[in-house]
This record gives C-alpha cells, sequence and structure tokens, in this order.
C-alpha cells in the first residue's frame, strides 16, 4: 500500500513538473465588452458590460500556446419597439443577460510581447431578466457558439487584450422569422498568478 501511494504521489509531481517546465500557465482576467444582438427586434446599437473569469495556458512551443478560458459575461440590451408583441421585461426599455463562456484560443506569437489569437467559443446562457408569454417558453436559445480573433500584450505577469467576437448560431429561441447573432469586442486585463 505504501508503494503505491508513493508511486502516486512520485507521478503526480512528475505530471506536474512537467507541465511547469512546458509553460503551463494559470491566471485572472477582467474587463469591458462592447455588446450587440442583430436582429429586427433590437435596436442597431452597442450596449456597455463586464467580463470576469480566469484563463490558462499551455505552451507548444516558443510561438504557440493554447488558452482555453472560463469566464462570465454580463450586458443589458435596447430592445425595438417591436420586442413586446412576443415578450415583457422586467425593464421597459433594456433586456438584461448573462453569459458563461468558454474560449479555446490559439495564441500566435510573433514576438516576445505580442500574440494573434484566433478559435471557437461557447457561452451558456446563465440568467436573463425576461419573463416569456405564454406563447413561447424561451427567448434566448440556452448555447452561442462563435468565433474569436485579436490580439494580446505581456508585460512580465500582466496581459491586456482586445479580442472581437462573432456570434455563429441565430440565439433567437421563440420565432424563426428573425434570427438574432451576438458580437462582442472585449478589453481587458489579465494577471497571471502561477
Amino acid at each position: 500500500m505504501k508503494s503505491k501511494n508513493l508511486l502516486l504521489t512520485l507521478a503526480l509531481s512528475l505530471s506536474t513538473s512537467i507541465l511547469f517546465a512546458q509553460g503551463f500557465q494559470l491566471g485572472i482576467k477582467g474587463g469591458a465588452d462592447i455588446q450587440k444582438i442583430s436582429g429586427v427586434s433590437f435596436n442597431e446599437e452597442f450596449a456597455y458590460g463586464y467580463h470576469l473569469g480566469g484563463f490558462a495556458q499551455i505552451s507548444i512551443n516558443k510561438k504557440l500556446s493554447i488558452q482555453p478560458e472560463l469566464y462570465y459575461s454580463a450586458a443589458s440590451m435596447n430592445k425595438a419597439s417591436n420586442f413586446d408583441t412576443l415578450y415583457t421585461s422586467v425593464d421597459p426599455k433594456k433586456i438584461k443577460f448573462g453569459y458563461i463562456n468558454i474560449p479555446i484560443l490559439l495564441n500566435i506569437k510573433p514576438g516576445k510581447k505580442l500574440a494573434i489569437q484566433v478559435g471557437p467559443q461557447y457561452g451558456i446562457l446563465s440568467n436573463t431578466n425576461l419573463s416569456v408569454k405564454a406563447n413561447a417558453e424561451n427567448a434566448f436559445k440556452k448555447g452561442d457558439f462563435s468565433m474569436l480573433a485579436g490580439f494580446q500584450l505581456y508585460f512580465n505577469k500582466i496581459r491586456v487584450y482586445g479580442r472581437y467576437q462573432i456570434g455563429l448560431t441565430n440565439i433567437n429561441d421563440a420565432s424563426s422569422q428573425e434570427k438574432w447573432k451576438s458580437q462582442t469586442v472585449h478589453l481587458g486585463v489579465g494577471l497571471r498568478i502561477i
């Protein structure tokens, strides 16, 4: 029994040291979101929100790394006047909602301080302030698949990033007459902890 525990401890220590030797990093991040949902039921304007979460970075080599993230994003949108034909919202002018987002980014580093970032993202609708009339169960689909592109600047443990996210799926779950697609500009700062 003691030899199995010793072997397990040794294997865990070895795998942890390999991960760190290959450039495994963890950190926290947060910033501002400038969001828009395109579609007839929404005003064609950007709204402001925020995001908070964490990231990991796994280096493949000096020029490439994978950066999975997990973060919460919240915003509120102005609805168009025809939105009330389907829904009643808590606030007469704005629809508030939040997503838990999971992007997996490829970092391409042309230099020490800069990375170009591209990759997919899946967003899970976590809350909204809508109460829906009897003719529809949900206003928004529970998931939103998107693509991201942007940059990240490195300053020791601090990262500064800007990204553009475009939704690829129709998030309208109540009607097939109009398509709602998300767009977001993310601006933020990250801090590497490990």
